[in-house]
């Protein structure tokens, strides 16, 4: 019987073209996302794009753009970019921007306005266009946000509606015992207990409609608009149908007592998705999320990556030169799963030609040419395997590069084997014990293109496909001089 899976990862902002930090999210998801339904389970799986807010109406004004044509271009990019990592069929792509998606965000205001946890306020406040957030002295460096500072710290002054976020210091740090392994890594943890533990203020949730009219409109107040996290916050539940269609969501967002929705999201992202959206799920009367992997950044040559230092790296052109798979191993393999990792092209080009071409690549070669040239039919292969324990506690733990080294290791042994046993020897003067040590060693190969398949999806079928057929692939992973 299979189980019910859901996933997402949080929703790109769309104020800039696609950069290799939303390649690691959307491949960490499309991994867990896609073991999962090899192990049978019905997958949910959910990604967009965040389209309100301030600096999506700023930049569509300084390309002399309507707002609408500009995120509908920037939506179509992303839409796109999924589709060059090749993840996973039936992937739900939702847009903040969405009929459906404004009215559930609008039903989701009236429950917690029900619920008495919206009020309306006169404020001042110290505001980062970047962030999109509200920020106090002690979390700013040299009176600017740490996270963009480049970006003047703009103040607010004005009348808006209200989250009672103090409300929930008690009912958030329940949850967080309730669910000792809600978020991961424990550091991770351990700083979002901290932060509920210092108390906690009731943040602004709309904004005039004057000053900022790009965002979803307040119910019943045609004067404000949604500030952009309530908003696009919204969009886990939005995308399963809810609150229309209550049998999708409890299947795959689960019920008070059974909650199964998994969100994988940056360090970035820690406050919004541990604490402010399950206190916003708690006040409109919803299930909490099951648990939320925090990643690291990804930095190159030591510094941030920024235009200005010139070590942006594109994730497309790496695409367009090493190939989707190289690509998402690399981002399991070599980037950290929670901590920040550097990456430049130089260590990208090196452990490309050592991992994939001289590994992988060169020894999937080795074992079906011996095979084309040796066996007179394919060798009988199960169509499925069971479960690696070991493996499964990789996923389980969200460490990608656990279970990328435990399938490479089986590469290099492979690799070794052949070194050592010498088969294309063996077989000129014991053809049976020739033959036999060939088909193990394609068996072997086997085992390791069915355990790469949620990593690398492409290479894998290739691989299975020679073996299916007995015939060496053409050449995997051409070394790069």
């Amino acid at each position: 019987m299979s189980k019910f899976f859901y996933i997402t990862t949080t929703l790109p902002y769309v104020n800039a073209d696609p950069h290799l930090g939303h390649a690691l999210e959307f491949v960490q998801a499309d991994i867990l996302a896609r073991y999962r339904a090899l192990c049978g389970d019905e997958v949910f799986f959910n990604t967009g794009t965040d389209e309100h807010g301030i600096k999506i109406l700023r930049k569509a004004q300084e390309e002399g753009k309507d707002p609408q044509e500009y995120v509908d271009g920037y939506a179509a990019r992303f839409s796109a970019f999924t589709k060059r990592l090749n993840l996973m069929p039936g992937l739900h792509f939702v847009r903040t921007t969405d009929a459906h998606h404004k009215a559930t965000a609008q039903e989701f205001w009236k429950r917690c306005k029900a619920a008495g946890d919206i009020y309306q306020k006169e404020y001042e406040v110290k505001y980062c266009v970047g962030c999109e957030l509200e920020k106090t002295d002690s979390e700013l460096v040299r009176g600017r946000c740490p996270l963009h500072p480049n970006l003047d710290i703009e103040i607010i002054r004005e009348e808006n509606y209200f989250f009672r976020f103090s409300r929930y210091e008690k009912p958030l740090l329940d949850l967080y015992a309730r669910y000792p392994d809600l978020v991961v890594p424990t550091s991770r943890f351990n700083e979002i207990k901290a932060f509920i533990g210092r108390g906690l203020e009731d943040f602004s949730i709309s904004r005039l409609k004057s000053k900022m009219p790009w965002g979803v409109p307040v119910p019943d107040d045609e004067s404000q608009v949604m500030y952009v996290w309530f908003d696009a916050l919204v969009n886990y539940v939005s995308t399963l149908g809810w609150p229309e269609d209550t049998a999708t969501f409890e299947k795959f967002w689960g019920t008070q007592h059974h909650p199964r929705a998994i969100q994988v999201a940056g360090k970035d992202n820690l406050r919004q998705q541990s604490a402010m959206w399950q206190a916003m799920l708690m006040s409109a009367g919803l299930p909490p999320t099951r648990q939320i992997a925090i990643h690291g950044f990804i930095t190159s040559g030591g510094a941030k990556m920024s235009k200005s230092l010139g070590n942006v790296i594109d994730p497309n052109a790496i695409i367009e030169e090493y190939g989707t798979d190289a690509l998402r191993f690399f981002l399991a393999h070599h980037v950290h799963p929670f901590e920040d990792s550097d990456v430049t092209m130089e260590k990208f080009k090196e452990a490309y030609n050592a991992d994939l071409a001289n590994g992988l690549g060169n020894t999937a070669a080795r074992v079906m040419k011996m095979a084309e040239d040796n066996l007179e039919k394919p060798v009988d292969v199960p169509s499925e395997l069971d479960e690696d324990p070991s493996l499964r506690n990789a996923i389980a733990a969200y460490d990608y590069q656990l279970y990328t080294s435990i399938v490479y290791l089986a590469i290099a042994q492979l690799n070794e084997m052949i070194t050592l046993s010498k088969p294309f020897a063996v077989i000129r003067e014991d053809r049976e014990r020739g033959v036999a040590l060939i088909q193990d060693m394609v068996k072997r190969l086997f085992v390791i293109a069915k355990r790469l398949e949620p990593v690398m999806p492409v290479t894998a079928a290739i691989i299975l496909d020679s073996i299916r057929t007995n015939k060496k692939p053409a050449n995997l992973f051409p070394r790069k001089e």
